[in-house]
């Protein structure tokens, strides 16, 4: 394609906007499947109940407890999740990891960090939340702190969200293919800088609720082509169902197969998603 296609090729996705913008662009993704998947947005979520041990369970995204529970933890001391908020991945975490670990819960807005907090001292039993600590920082600079190292990171990075604008007519309206690439954006730097957080044959697993793969498979390539390090775990959700039981006896949802991590998208999964997560390994000794 030639540079003068290509410009018109980037107006006629710029033209896009608003519903019907929103409904051109996803139909041109997803086909024939986007009428199903598209009612599947606007339909209820499945919902799981995760007891930790605290005062209340937690219910969440039965997807976010599938994408959280497949970062291994074994054999993990220090364990991050670095965009925390409200907290259910956070939960799932620290129930799984083990007994001599400590997790780090991170947020960036410091209103959405109270709120966390609460989560976990709410949801958490008190030996376990005695070995959380909530911190207040924007992610994306966190590796500048040379202390700021860890064998385990969980990365459930902002992102455009379709699920919610679908369902919210203010945002529907003003939505344009901006919001994926300024998400993309954002990703990139949480996801680099905890890539240079992560120790030495450590795991990062990156997770988004977005339908665009530009937001998915194509900020995990950017981090591969930038890091010769970095290797991708195939048989992540390979998982021990039974050291879920304890805290959750729900179903969980099957995930689709893309090119460098999984999808589990709601118009086949009985509104389960959209959750996508990859999971990461650095290989480098260091």
């Amino acid at each position: 394609m030639n540079e003068r296609s290509d410009m018109r090729k980037d107006r006629g996705v710029q033209k896009l906007s608003g519903r019907a913008g929103f409904e051109s662009y996803y139909s041109v993704l997803y086909g024939e499947r986007w009428p199903k998947l598209k009612e599947a947005l606007s339909g209820d979520v499945r919902y799981a109940a995760w007891n930790a041990g605290g005062k209340e369970p937690y219910f969440l995204d039965a997807a976010s407890v599938l994408a959280a529970s497949s970062l291994p933890l074994s054999g993990a001391h220090t364990v991050l999740d670095l965009c925390a908020a409200p907290g259910g991945k956070t939960l799932v975490l620290a129930s799984l990891m083990e007994e001599d670990a400590q997790l780090v819960a991170n947020e960036r807005s410091r209103e959405r960090c109270r709120r966390l907090k609460r989560v976990l001292e709410n949801c958490l039993p008190e030996t376990v939340f005695a070995r959380v600590k909530t911190n207040l920082s924007d992610g994306a600079k966190m590796c500048l702190d040379e202390n700021a190292r860890f064998d385990r990171i969980l990365l459930d990075a902002p992102c455009s969200s379709e699920r919610h604008v679908f369902t919210d007519a203010k945002y529907l309206a003003e939505w344009t293919p901006s919001r994926i690439k300024t998400s993309a954006i954002a990703q990139w730097a949480l996801l680099s800088s905890a890539y240079r957080m992560l120790n030495p044959e450590g795991c990062i697993l990156y997770s988004t609720c977005a339908l665009a793969p530009a937001e998915n498979d194509g900020v995990v390539e950017r981090l591969l082509k930038k890091f010769d390090s970095a290797k991708i775990v195939l048989d992540v959700i390979s998982l021990e169902r039974q050291r879920l039981l304890p805290f959750c006896d729900t179903l969980f949802p099957e995930a689709e197969k893309t090119k460098y991590g999984f999808h589990v998208l709601p118009d086949v999964q009985n509104g389960a998603g959209p959750i996508y997560f990859s999971l990461i390994q650095k290989t480098e000794k260091q």
